[in-house]
């Protein structure tokens, strides 16, 4: 059995956000394994064109990703919940080898089980480039940005 992962469903508007921002957190570190820890053992995904199933996979997935996605730093934003779900959008930032800096925009659908480990996701993600002076996701949110939701562009 996997650790439970407060909040746990249903979400109301407050453990919704707190969700959002654990994720947030996971994901910053850049840990394929921290994250997937909070995913169940047989959790499905799809990634934009790919879709991933399990724990091992995602830890795949996730280190193949933060290879190419170099100074990866990311916010997630709360756009709805219900019951047990969650919908998201994010942008995160990042350069690859060669330097050029991106900004991705995305939404996620996500999908809980009762002990509050993610047990779907669905992303739809598109890449813009950016000049690194257009850069704004310099890291990790500072703690007193907690719940600060994301520009449009």
């Amino acid at each position: 059995m996997s650790e439970p992962r407060p909040p746990f469903p249903p979400f109301t508007e407050e453990s919704a956000r707190r969700k959002v921002q654990a994720a947030e957190d996971a994901w910053n570190t850049r840990d394929p394994h921290r994250v997937a820890s909070a995913y169940t053992p047989d959790s499905v995904w799809r990634n934009r064109d790919l879709f991933v199933t399990g724990r091992e996979e995602i830890v795949r997935f996730l280190t193949a990703k933060w290879e190419r996605e170099l100074d990866y730093a990311l916010r997630k934003s709360l756009w709805s919940f219900d019951g047990n779900r969650i919908a998201v959008r994010f942008q995160y930032e990042w350069h690859d080898a060669a330097g050029q800096w991106w900004r991705s925009y995305g939404n996620e659908l996500w999908q809980f089980d009762a002990h509050g480990l993610m047990e779907r996701r669905e992303a739809s993600i598109n890449d813009v480039p950016i000049a690194e002076s257009d850069r704004r996701i310099l890291g990790p949110r500072p703690e007193a940005d907690h719940g600060t939701d994301i520009p449009l562009r």
